[in-house]
């Protein structure tokens, strides 16, 4: 089914990095994916993560969607992808026998699926380009947070980012919603990709991992 005037709306407003869309696609969406993966994972603080994982993997995939395609099917796809990922990760057999390509898109949107994510590789060298980039620009962040007092965006962001914390436990440990934790998040990476953009590198070079 294709996706309605209403929702490709929803897309533009995020890609332009409306965060209030961002939040009400979320609370759209949020309750039906986490009942889908629990169903199937029946661990409820996993499949919290899986969920969070797979609304990046959805902002990470935004420049390939395609507004003719039903946001719900394609959400739900990208989720079932990240619970494979889960359950391999974990040692345990997949559901499905597919996964996440190199650049977060679900392996049904890649042409010549597993095949083609599996050639991809990147060079050691061309890794430490990234990660260099992505340092220096996250540092940026963090002195334009200081310099205006955006206190609470960079504990957010220690937490999520240095010491690997989910988005709910980040959310109670310094007070604030989870939707509020899941924007700064959103914020954060659009930053970082428009800098890397700006520095020469391609969007499409940043792994959400």
């Amino acid at each position: 089914m294709a996706t309605s005037d209403s929702d490709a709306l929803v897309v533009r407003q995020v890609r332009a990095g409306n965060s209030l869309a961002w939040r009400q696609l979320i609370e759209r969406f949020e309750g039906r994916l986490l009942a889908f993966v629990d169903s199937r994972l029946r661990d409820r603080a996993a499949s919290e993560d899986v969920v969070q994982e797979t609304f990046i993997g959805f902002l990470t995939s935004l420049p390939h969607y395609d507004e003719k395609r039903d946001i719900e099917a394609y959400l739900f796809s990208i989720a079932a992808h990240k619970l494979t990922d889960h359950l391999r990760k974990q040692g345990r057999r997949p559901i499905d026998q597919f996964g996440s390509d190199d650049h977060g898109r679900p392996l049904d949107e890649v042409p010549g699926g597993a095949r083609a994510a599996s050639s991809i590789a990147r060079s050691g060298e061309r890794r430490r380009e990234e990660e260099r980039v992505l340092s220096e620009s996250m540092g940026q962040l963090v002195r334009e947070w200081l310099a205006r007092g955006d206190y609470d965006r960079i504990r957010c962001m220690e937490l999520l980012i240095v010491k690997g914390w989910a988005n709910k436990d980040a959310a109670r440990k310094l007070g604030l919603t989870e939707q509020a934790v899941a924007s700064y998040k959103f914020q954060t990476i659009a930053r970082l990709k428009d800098m890397a953009r700006r520095s020469g590198m391609s969007l499409d070079d940043l792994n959400e991992g």
